[in-house]
């Protein structure tokens, strides 16, 4: 069993196809980074098999659930009782093990490029040069809040996703330099996704009033 990511997890991610710098003519950029915004724009829901490997090569896996606007759930494999879970206000971890829960605003994390559809890439995602013409690397920050770290989504050609192309996993790199990957597989788009999916179940002992 892998032990353990640190709650910030989604907020350190490195996408694993990011290829060497290559020069991108300013016509085939626009290109590509308006299929990317277009597929970002179509999808409503996902649901998705995914790896976490962490900057040791450790590796986990488990299923993602994503409705937008602002929800989303990975759920880990049996023997890592761990639950991250966004109900469209905050990013909430569980940890079933220690019985412990922590909360941050959804719009503290780079996620927000994947949960609010209103965010255009086109606007605030920068892209990145790669050797494969199929591959589409987009990094995403806040300049503003550099504490925030740096998320990448890696994108490849796909004549059956929206827009030609299908979201592959997504970086994240946090100020300290720490790298998570995320891969994604079985990934299918607008998929009716219950509102019960979002919800969890807190492990922290119930405080009761007097003796």
């Amino acid at each position: 069993m892998m032990k353990k990511y640190t709650p910030r997890f989604l907020l350190t991610a490195i996408a694993l196809m990011i290829a060497a710098p290559a020069p991108v003519p300013a016509l085939q950029t626009a290109s590509k980074i308006d299929k990317v915004a277009a597929h970002m724009q179509k999808v409503t829901s996902m649901s998705a098999s995914f790896t976490q490997t962490d900057r040791q090569g450790r590796s986990v896996s488990g299923r993602l659930l994503l409705k937008r606007p602002g929800h989303v759930r990975f759920e880990y494999q049996k023997d890592t009782p761990l639950l991250i879970v966004a109900d469209g206000k905050a990013l909430t971890l569980v940890d079933y093990e220690v019985k412990q829960v922590q909360r941050w605003p959804i719009k503290n994390s780079p996620l927000t490029a994947l949960l609010d559809p209103g965010q255009d890439l086109r606007k605030y995602g920068k892209l990145l040069p790669t050797e494969n013409d199929d591959v589409i690397n987009v990094a995403v920050a806040d300049p503003k809040r550099p504490e925030f770290g740096t998320m990448t989504l890696t994108f490849t050609k796909s004549a059956t996703a929206p827009s030609g192309y299908a979201l592959y996993g997504w970086t994240a790199l946090d100020s300290k330099n720490n790298r998570t990957s995320v891969r994604l597989a079985n990934v299918k788009y607008n998929v009716a996704v219950a509102d019960s999916a979002f919800r969890w179940r807190d492990p922290r002992p119930v405080r009761r009033k007097g003796g």
